[in-house]
């Protein structure tokens, strides 16, 4: 299965729809001046969900476990309303994923 076919697979399966491709950009989130990602974010026009009509996607291998790849989808609600967006509230989310599990 390519890249752009496992993308919307992971969207139906974490979020029950249908997409439909539209683009992939490049994206680059810095912070402080140093760059904290970069990769290919993909848009695709959601059917069947109830809230949203787009999602952004992207995948990667996982840091701990370089044979898993890891999926990350983020619908299109506000505030977001891109991609680049969309990869800082990622960002955001799994850094506080990080520190409740160290907390823990």
């Amino acid at each position: 299965m390519n890249e752009r076919a496992s993308l919307k697979e992971a969207i139906r399966r974490i979020h029950g729809c249908n997409a439909k491709f539209i683009e992939s950009v490049d994206v680059i989130e810095s912070f402080q001046g140093k760059t904290v990602w970069s990769g290919v974010v993909s848009s695709f026009e959601l059917s069947g969900h109830p809230l949203a009509k787009r999602c952004y996607a992207w995948c990667h291998k996982d840091e701990q476990n370089p044979k898993e790849t890891r999926f990350f989808t983020v619908l299109e609600l506000p505030p977001i309303d891109s991609p680049i967006k969309a990869v800082r509230a990622a960002i955001v989310s799994q850094t506080k994923l990080k520190k409740k599990i160290k907390s823990n």
